[in-house]
């Protein structure tokens, strides 16, 4: 990479599918894509935890 415009753009992962059912193909993905949240169970835990804890409408 010697342009150094190249370093400014980003390409998205490859997909999977097509239209609304299009997406990232998991086995593309890196972590230098952002997929690796090791919080993301205990985040969804507390989320549910704060929605059981406050429904709508009240």
């Amino acid at each position: 990479m010697t342009d150094p415009l190249d370093k400014a753009t980003s390409t998205a992962p490859a997909t999977l599918g097509e239209g609304c059912l299009s997406r990232y193909d998991p086995d593309a993905l890196t972590p230098e894509n952002g997929t690796d949240f090791e919080g993301a169970a205990e985040l969804w835990h507390q989320l549910q935890q704060l929605a059981e804890d406050h429904p709508k409408g009240s």
